[in-house]
């Protein structure tokens, strides 16, 4: 019998808190009360797969220009909605470095001009903006000008940025990062005046008047392939101050910037450091949204967010001294090459650090990437077909790489913040990277994708448009495969598609492509298209309603290599467990592109889990530490480590099978990784120092270390037939579960990466609550103390019932039943597949009075007939006699194996 406990605690504290509303908290919950109605945009995929994208450019012809950071050269084609390759650069693309940052020319209707720029493959460590022509789909090289060299290192990680953008003057915008070494940090900023350090001091790059480095420069490039230097830079044209492009400087990573059209505000997100110097909210860490409304030093190495002061750090004696006044930066650091005294640091707009804002508390907390989108007014799209609302004018908006938000940010009439908003929370953005506005209205949004220095599944181009009055069709694919062999024969449906407006008739347009093949098109809800040739084919539909309203996705299907088939064979019962039992087994792979199964590519695992609740959610990905470690992984999936670090490549920070191998047979380290997840740390890898998670329970960060650490043990390798004996659970609670997985990774084929197959087997307890049931018409599950708090069902007339999904009943040979009667009884009615199916067992239950509702349960057996196989179960009860009164209380039901265990 199930006690609930919880019932117990019927006395409950009430703990009120008074809490001021924040300024900044009230006026951000308050500006969103008039948003638009979320239904009014709709979101289309229109390319998936990218390798890197880092920076797009739309066409007037509304096609895109693409960047990947290793140097390939994308456009999507609007008009056939095709994407191409179209150039690659040669490219030095180590730490952070590639291809980098992509623009056109204002007047590039008339002139074909795209400018570039990027880390120049080779030994010479230089970065180039360079400008070439673009005519339709041809990226002509003899055209080359480069109009800027910018001397790097290449020796230390990290902050490459490399935005490029034009302001409405026609003047070009690139940043570039600090360059420096963000390793050895020692918990501060990286400002080491040690002799032969200057790679690890910001104040040679950033702080430095005469290095182009952790800078915004603004330039007019001129007709000739050469720039000029427009008034009004920070440092005069002479350069007796420093170098004259610099517009901005005193950034660490400027990694995404726009102009406000009409107020020429620039505006950039600043990716922070992390540090352990205490600060207003936590530790000097702060990512930064910026304004420069002129020319000026906005802070770092020395400052961060309101102008908090990092203390003066000796790399040499490891000794904290006072830090620097704001108002008279100076830098002499014997690294330098400028000027000394620096112009005044400038605060941040917005700060937030790891730990939840005060300030701003809508940003969220975690790991973080500030990036700053394009101010947003409405007059400048006027006659567009998909301008935003008045709603929007003026407002600024900024995302979150790692956070995966975006917000709108409204200034008032002085360009001050004054509040923000969540925009598109709707749309589960995976790693925004850059968003424009296209000049029809619509937002772009270039996401990443899931895994740093990687090419994504997840990584495209999204469109968003927003309508008045009609509105834009959903479109959504559902295709029964993604992955085989040549001739590959595909369902696809558009059925998921949907429109928010009542009433309206949808078309649907396929249409189908590949590199180097031809385009096929068809129409129609449904369509069944067979692939001849293998390749990676990127399937387009197109929804239209009778209005003229359209909405648009991709999704991708790759051809020549067949996921293996696995199969987990066995003559015992596939959903319980019983006392006394074996569980055999023999399991077939097959590949048709491998043929002869390779046995190290194979995988045969057995465990008994004490809690088997998650196993759906596993099982469905897949556990690359084992069934037992589930959790932990789910704990991770669901965190913001991910971000930094990769299953089996490095990413920003190392692999987690790196982790494992490093620390996974040394004493006491699942506390000690637990506790640097959650106060965070650096210098063990070189590399950035680890976010601090300081509201992660100790317990699921010890989950998480043992899953990672996890990766490392060799899991026991069965063989591929056996059998099993099942007694772990002997004495254990009924929550537990066996769990048998065999999977099997592929060799690859036909340009197409390695597909791994699994398929399991899980084995719970045969005594199900029936509280648990998958469906039912019955009305009320209850406990009471009466019952003495026993949660059962009740509510239970004649012809309702109780359904459980996907049981196998072989072996199974009774059922019995925990019920408590009452007056009228009646009949459970064990139904296949529908309350209306074959019956395989009938239970009767007589009818009776109760006299004491705590001990008046009695157990009800019956038998059932020989049935194989996995069916859907419905438990009707019956007794057309009895009106509508009820017949009887269920406890529980249990599934009986000859004599088995009640």
């Amino acid at each position: 019998m199930k006690f609930l406990n919880w019932f117990i605690l019927i006395a409950i504290t009430v703990v009120c808190t008074s809490e001021r509303p924040h300024p900044f908290r009230f006026r951000e919950q308050a500006s969103a009360q008039n948003a638009p109605d979320s239904s009014r945009f709709s979101h289309m995929m229109l390319v998936q797969g990218l390798d890197e994208p880092t920076e797009m450019a739309i066409l007037p012809n509304n096609n895109v220009l693409i960047v990947e950071r290793k140097g390939g050269v994308r456009l999507y084609d609007a008009q056939s909605k095709e994407l191409k390759t179209i150039a690659h650069f040669n490219v030095f693309s180590g730490i952070e470095d590639g291809l980098l940052g992509v623009a056109l020319d204002p007047d590039f209707k008339n002139n074909n001009w795209a400018y570039f720029y990027y880390a120049v493959g080779g030994e010479k460590w230089v970065n180039h903006l360079a400008r070439y022509e673009l005519r339709g789909d041809q990226l002509i090289q003899s055209s080359k000008k480069v109009l800027l060299e910018v001397p790097t290192q290449r020796k230390y990680c990290c902050h490459s940025a490399g935005y490029l953008t034009f302001d409405s003057d026609g003047l070009l915008y690139l940043s570039i990062g600090d360059n420096t070494n963000a390793e050895e940090i020692e918990g501060h900023n990286p400002t080491d005046e040690r002799p032969g350090r200057e790679l690890s001091d910001d104040q040679a790059s950033t702080a430095n008047s005469n290095d182009l480095r952790g800078k915004i420069l603004r330039i007019k490039p001129e007709p000739d392939g050469t720039y000029s230097i427009p008034d009004g830079n920070l440092f005069p044209k002479d350069g007796s101050k420093g170098r004259p492009e610099i517009y901005v400087m005193g950034c660490r990573n400027p990694f995404r910037v726009s102009v406000d059209p009409k107020t020429k505000y620039v505006y950039w997100g600043d990716v922070g450091p992390d540090t352990q110097v205490p600060a207003e909210e936590g530790f000097l860490s702060y990512d930064e949204i910026n304004q420069a409304r002129k020319p000026g030093f906005f802070g770092y190495p020395y400052f961060l967010g309101n102008n908090e002061a990092f203390p003066k750090y000796d790399f040499a004696t490891k000794k904290e001294g006072p830090p620097q006044d704001p108002r008279h930066p100076v830098n002499n650091s014997p690294h330098n090459t400028g000027i000394r005294e620096l112009p005044p640091a400038q605060p941040a707009m917005i700060w937030y650090g790891k730990q939840a804002s005060r300030r701003f508390p809508l940003v969220g907390k975690g790991g973080a990437s500030a990036m700053a989108g394009p101010v947003y007014y409405r007059d400048q799209f006027a006659g567009a077909k998909y301008r935003l609302p008045e709603y929007y004018n003026g407002k600024l908006f900024i995302y979150d790489w790692i956070r995966r938000w975006i917000m709108a940010v409204t200034l008032d009439e002085n360009g001050n913040y004054q509040s923000m908003e969540p925009f598109l929370s709707h749309l589960k953005l995976v790693a925004p990277m850059d968003i424009q506005f296209n000049r029809d209205g619509a937002m772009y949004i270039l996401a990443y994708g899931t895994n740093w220095f990687a090419k994504n599944t997840d990584a495209g181009l999204i469109r968003v448009e927003y309508t008045e009055g009609n509105r834009n069709p959903i479109a959504d694919i559902r295709v029964d495969k993604r992955y085989g062999a040549t001739p590959l024969k595909v369902r696809l449906s558009a059925a998921d598609s949907r429109d928010h407006d009542p009433g309206d008739k949808l078309s649907y347009a396929w249409q189908i492509s590949a590199r180097n093949q031809p385009s096929a098109r068809q129409s129609g809800p449904e369509l069944v298209h067979t692939f001849t040739k293998p390749g990676v084919y990127n399937v387009a539909l197109t929804v239209s309603d009778q209005h003229g309203g359209q909405g648009s996705t991709t999704v991708q299907v790759k051809v020549g290599n067949t996921p293996p088939v696995v199969q987990i064979n066995t003559t015992a019962n596939r959903s319980f467990y019983w006392d006394n039992q074996q569980l055999d087994y023999r399991i077939t792979i097959k590949d048709p592109e491998d043929g002869k199964i390779d046995p190290a590519r194979t995988s045969v695992s057995f465990n008994y889990l004490p809690y088997g609740n998650d196993l759906a959610g596993a099982l469905s990905g897949g556990s690359a530490a084992g069934m037992q470690h589930i959790r932990g992984e789910k704990l991770f999936s669901g965190s913001d480590c991910k971000a930094c670090h990769a299953l089996d490549k490095t990413s920003i920070g190392p692999s987690l099978k790196a982790i494992a191998a490093r620390y996974g047979n040394k004493t006491g380290v699942v506390d000690q990784l637990a506790g640097k997840i959650i106060k965070g740390g650096s210098g063990n890898w070189g590399s950035y120092q680890m976010t601090a998670h300081p509201d992660l329970p100790l317990n699921e960060a010890q989950e998480m270390v043992r899953y990672i650490l996890a990766l490392n043990e060799q899991q026991a390798r069965l063989p591929m037939q056996g059998a099993l004996k099942l007694t772990e659970h002997v004495g254990k609670g009924p929550e537990g579960a066996y769990v048998l997985v065999a999977s099997y990774k592929d060799k690859g084929a036909n340009g197409i990466e390695s597909l791994s197959t699994s398929e399991h087997i899980v084995l719970r307890n045969p005594l199900l609550q029936t509280e648990d049931n998958d469906g039912s018409n019955v009305g009320v599950v209850i406990a009471t103390a009466n019952t003495g708090f026993v949660s059962y069902v009740r509510g239970i007339t004649n012809g309702k019932f109780l359904k459980f999904n996907h049981i196998d009943l072989t072996q199974v040979t009774q059922m019995t039943y925990r019920v408590q009667a009452q007056p009228a009884g009646g009949r459970i009615e064990l139904r296949l597949d529908s309350p209306q199916g074959p019956i395989v067992s009938t239970a009767t239950v007589p009818g009776q009075s109760v006299k004491d509702p705590k001990t008046d349960w009695n157990n009800v057996t019956a038998t059932v007939q020989p049935t194989t196989g996995f069916h859907d179960l419905y438990f009707v009860f019956t007794n057309a006699d009895a009106g509508h009164r009820e017949l009887f209380f269920i406890d529980w039901l249990s599934f009986g194996r000859n004599a088995s265990r009640q």
